[in-house]
This record gives structure tokens, C-alpha cells and sequence, in this order.
């Protein structure tokens, strides 16, 4: 099944109708917005929602920023469980929202701090690779649920790590071969 990101827009908040058999999750995730935000730009109390509403969807990043993140969980995530493909993207999607890193998927994804890259796949090249359809639903997802979960920054494999820095840091989950931290 191919997954393509959609036409949300970017530039401002767009409009949804709902359609029978719709919620607020299925709603995020189709359109990479997180759920919380959909009820707080329309300042909904609860998750009911009805065929034929009408809401105002908050803005998303923009379908090229969704395409490299997506090209980066597939080659950080690769033989990873689907839960851990959603937890890379959102160490990513944490960092844009820390005050600690840069304030772009792009730039969270190329930084370079004292020489070395934040990610293995943009030094060896592998982001460069085309994304598999797996890598970008967990996009979405983890757009859907952004700003909730454990607050991960970073993740590493204990296996291959040969940082100790890394290891200093407070364990939020295991998925697969990595431990995530913040």
C-alpha cells in the first residue's frame, strides 16, 4: 500500500469536514496533525465529534520536511518494530520542540555539534535512500501524537554505542535494539 503524505498546507490552518466514521485520531494521523492540537484550535472538550462538522486544522510541517523524516526513520529504523520507527520520529519531532536544538526537522536532522552528525544515515549517506511506505506512517503517527509520550531526545543502540555521554541519559523506553532518553 503506498502512503502518501497529504495537501495539508502549510502556510495556515486549513478546514476539515468530518465524514462518517471519523475521529479525532484517525483525523491527526491522516493529516499529521497532533489530536490535542485539533481540539484546541476548535476548542473541543471531549473526542465527539459529528459527520458534516466542520474543523480547523491546525498547520503541519511542510510534505518535504515529512519526506526526509521519513527517508531518516527508514534508515535509522530499519528491521526496527513499527513502534520503533514512530519513536524515531518523534525523538526528531521533540527536538524541533526543545529549545535545546534547532527549530526545524531539516536542521534537527543535519546538525553537526563539535564535528559530529546527530544521525549516522546523513554521514554515511543512507538518507538519501527513498523511504519505505512503514517509515512514513510512523511520520504521521508520530505527528498525530506530538508532544505526548515520554519526551525522548535521543536514542542509540546499547549493542553498537560506543558513547558514554549517552548513557548518562534517563531511559524513557526500549523498543527493538534501541533505548530512547531524554
Amino acid at each position: 500500500m503506498m502512503i502518501c503524505f497529504g495537501s495539508l498546507k502549510t502556510e495556515a490552518a486549513s478546514v476539515y469536514t468530518v465524514k462518517s466514521g471519523d475521529s479525532l485520531y484517525k483525523i491527526g494521523q491522516t493529516n499529521g496533525v497532533p489530536v490535542h492540537s485539533i481540539q484546541s484550535i476548535n476548542q473541543l472538550k471531549s473526542d465527539i465529534i459529528y459527520p458534516g462538522q466542520r474543523l480547523k486544522m491546525p498547520s503541519t510541517i511542510s510534505n518535504s520536511d515529512k519526506e526526509l523524516l521519513a527517508r531518516l526513520v527508514s534508515a535509522e529504523a530499519k528491521g526496527e518494530p513499527y513502534a520503533g520507527k514512530v519513536a524515531v520520529a518523534t525523538v526528531v519531532l521533540n527536538r524541533v520542540d526543545s529549545s535545546s536544538f534547532p527549530n526545524s526537522v531539516r536542521e534537527v536532522i543535519y546538525q553537526v555539534d563539535q564535528g559530529h552528525y546527530a544521525f549516522t544515515p546523513v554521514q554515511n549517506g543512507a538518507i538519501n535512500k527513498p523511504a519505505d511506505a512503514a517509515s512514513k506512517k510512523a511520520v504521521q503517527e508520530a505527528l498525530a501524537f506530538r508532544g505526548q509520550g515520554p519526551g525522548s531526545l535521543y536514542f542509540y543502540n546499547p549493542k553498537t554505542s560506543t558513547s558514554k555521554w549517552i548513557l548518562s541519559k534517563q531511559v524513557t523506553v526500549k523498543i527493538g535494539n534501541h533505548v530512547f532518553a531524554k
